[in-house]
């Protein structure tokens, strides 16, 4: 199946959720925000990626068949339709309930009059100073509109002449998307836009308003960094991103009413074609709904979930208890905070610690992650800290916390020209009380990012066994020097050995299955688009495997077909938390093999990046997460289900419409074996 619409159907799979009215209304709100900001990634990421084979005459059909144009028109197409139900969800459904709760979204015309008085106040006060009306005309050519900019699409007309003229008032984006009113009960929200809209007379001065409508352009943010020309990576990647804001358009977002005389201004200023245009019912960004989402209703959101501490951690030597045992912590159901952070800030106040190796790939703003490693290098620590400053849409940040750690003594170090370093490592090597340097390694499935640390699921696994620490030590050789380390023990990486290995696991599948030994693959993504291991997984089925996939995005693997893959299910879970996590189990004849790690099975994660699994050595570890990966497959559990067409179902409830378990809420009910909450 192909790639995009694979996509676009797991965003599609985020609008039913703010659909389900048996979910929180403030979380149905954030679902509405999410599938919003999604659909401006896709667009500026992987629409823009075909539009640029078209242009550049890449018209080689891709996996799935299709013409690079014609998939631009079925995508086109999809994503039209989505767009006016997400709309119809938001205008229907959401608002009514919000307004119910005593939550009001309301347009300027719905305003009481000491409301719009109170706003002209605002408005005087706040936002006139940062708006600037830019006329079109011989003199003033059409303004450049930069990426996911909102604006308004201004016609007035002159009361000396009767002479009609256009022009573009941009939204500054350092308003809130909403304007809060506390006045008449409950809360009011009055989009930013209507504010100004009504105040047009004051920017326009002398002249008549004929009409106003909004409109958005989403823009190609996709960055171009030739590291083998470059002798400065982080200088070349700073002009770069200037560029992003003023990249091709790809998706020009209008009022459903708007004019045909504003729409045409548009569409011929901005070179939109027919297919780029998408009329919505307004407001337009309604990833912007995030600010109401983030009301303080606690009867309107998932009940508190407080993490615990894993039991194992709770002695107060943690070194010591790495040391014992390794230990495998499960986000956001374990404590991130007293786990990974703790370990980090430990290591930088410990004076028997002597170095830190670390990659980040994207951390918060406040991170406590980055100031434990500035406080380890002031105190005389070795830190070597490896920032992947390409990681999209994070490059600035991550530039900006590069320099910071270089000032406080850090050696930062890039990663490797032409790979993005993706995998999730640290290492902390202590001398211990007998004298030895040992090394103690934390290998992940998520971001050392403290905030999404709460809302995605992720899995990490602390050690200080001797094979895992060579290993994670020659992983940062090979990224911080010139090795080239291919053979490991308890790692498979990327790119130079976790294809061949995978496909080696899947084979001796096949083999068990043929000689009628245990046989079963299970494994848990984030995407399934990689061509080669589907073909692999294909011929495990075929061969009699039992194959099940826990998918939570694209895949474009065709399940239950017969003489394909009627032995291969996949199942999708969305809803309170992102599942992140990475999981690859091979029953391995009567040895079950069980991995995490970093990597997605897409041709960039096995080819392009550098990943990093580990493998599981406890058996009880590995009964556990061979546990959660059945419990999620199981008839019994609520998901999305994909069919052989491609399509997916959600089934909530039984034959007879008795709830089904929802695995998030399992696993925060029942922690079994854990400490007290944290």
């Amino acid at each position: 199946m192909d790639r995009e619409e694979g996509w676009l159907r797991f965003n599609q799979r985020v609008l039913e959720l703010a659909e389900d009215e048996d979910i929180p209304l403030l979380e149905r709100t954030r679902f509405l925000a999410i599938f919003s900001s999604n659909l401006d990634e896709f667009f500026m990421v992987r629409i823009a990626g075909l539009k640029r084979r078209v242009a550049t005459g890449l018209s080689v059909a891709l996996s799935s068949g299709h013409q690079p144009r014609a998939l631009l028109e079925r995508l086109s197409e999809v994503t039209h339709e989505l767009m006016l139900r997400h709309a119809a969800c938001f205008e229907k459904s959401v608002t009514p309930a919000l307004r119910e709760a005593g939550i009001r979204i309301v347009r300027w015309n719905e305003l009481e009059g000491d409301e719009r008085e109170y706003l002209r106040g605002y408005f005087g006060r706040s936002v006139y100073p940062l708006v600037t009306p830019f006329a079109v005309d011989s003199a003033h050519p059409f303004p450049y509109v930069s990426g996911r900019s909102l604006n308004l699409a201004v016609t007035v007309r002159d009361p000396r002449d009767g002479r009609r003229m256009f022009a573009r008032v941009k939204v500054p984006s350092s308003l809130p998307r909403f304007f809060e009113l506390t006045s008449h009960g409950g809360s009011r929200f009055v989009p930013v836009e209507d504010i100004i809209a009504a105040h047009l007379p004051q920017l326009f001065e002398g002249m008549e308003i004929v009409e106003h409508h909004a409109f958005r352009v989403t823009r190609n943010a996709d960055l171009e960094v030739d590291e083998d020309e470059t002798d400065d990576l982080v200088t070349s990647l700073e002009n770069e991103l200037l560029r992003r804001r003023f990249g091709p358009l790809v998706r020009l977002e209008v009022e459903q009413d708007i004019s045909a005389e504003a729409l045409a201004i548009l569409t011929e200023e901005l070179g939109a074609e027919e297919e780029e245009i998408y009329r919505v019912p307004g407001p337009l960004n309604l990833a912007g709904l995030a600010q109401i989402a983030d009301l303080d209703r606690p009867e309107l959101h998932y009940p508190p979930m407080v993490p615990v501490e894993p039991r194992a951690l709770t002695s107060g030597d943690l070194f010591a208890a790495i040391r014992e045992r390794e230990v495998l912590v499960h986000h956001p159901y374990e404590s991130f905070a007293t786990t990974t952070e703790r370990f980090l800030a430990l290591a930088a106040s410990d004076p028997e610690v002597v170095a830190i190796k670390q990659t980040l790939y994207r951390t918060s703003g406040d991170s406590p992650i980055v100031e434990s490693l500035i406080e380890a290098a002031r105190a005389g620590k070795e830190v070597v800290v490896l920032v992947e400053i390409k990681a999209r849409f994070d490059e600035q940040n991550n530039i900006q916390w590069a320099r910071k750690l270089e000032q406080a003594g850090c050696h930062v170090v890039y990663g490797v020209v032409g790979l993005k370093t993706h995998c999730k490592l640290s290492m902390v090597i202590r001398r211990d009380d007998d004298g030895t340097l040992r090394r103690y390694c934390h290998v992940g499935t998520g971001n050392y990012n403290p905030s999404t640390a709460r809302i995605y699921e992720d899995l990490g696994l602390f050690s200080a066994a001797t094979e895992v620490g060579e290993d994670v030590s020659g992983l940062f050789n090979s990224l911080t020097g010139f090795s080239r380390k291919k053979h490991y023990r308890r790692l498979l990486v990327a790119p130079g050995a976790l294809r061949k290995a995978l496909l080696g696991q899947i084979a001796g599948e096949i083999d068990n299955a043929l000689k009628g030994d245990p046989a079963h693959i299970r494994i848990k993504v984030n995407s399934l688009v990689d061509q080669e291991i589907v073909d692999a997984l294909y011929r495990a089925s075929q061969a009699g495997v039992k194959v099940d996939l826990w998918v939570r995005g694209s895949c474009v693997l065709r399940a239950g077909v017969p003489g394909l893959s009627e032995n291969i299910r996949v199942r999708s879970v969305l809803g309170r938390f992102l599942e992140h996590s990475r999981i690859f189990v091979f029953a391995n004849g009567w040895r079950p093999q069980v991995w995490i790690g970093s990597a997605d099975l897409m041709p960039r994660n096995l080819d392009r990046r550098v990943e990093a699994l580990v493998r599981i050595a406890d058996g009880e570890q590995c009964h556990r997460l061979i546990d959660l990966m059945d419990r999620a497959m199981s008839d019994d559990t609520s998901t999305w289900r994909l069919q052989p067409d491609g399509t997916w179902d959600r089934v909530t409830r039984d034959e007879e419409g008795r709830p089904l378990t929802d695995i998030q809420d399992h696993l925060r009910n029942s922690r079994p074996g854990r400490a007290v909450e944290v």
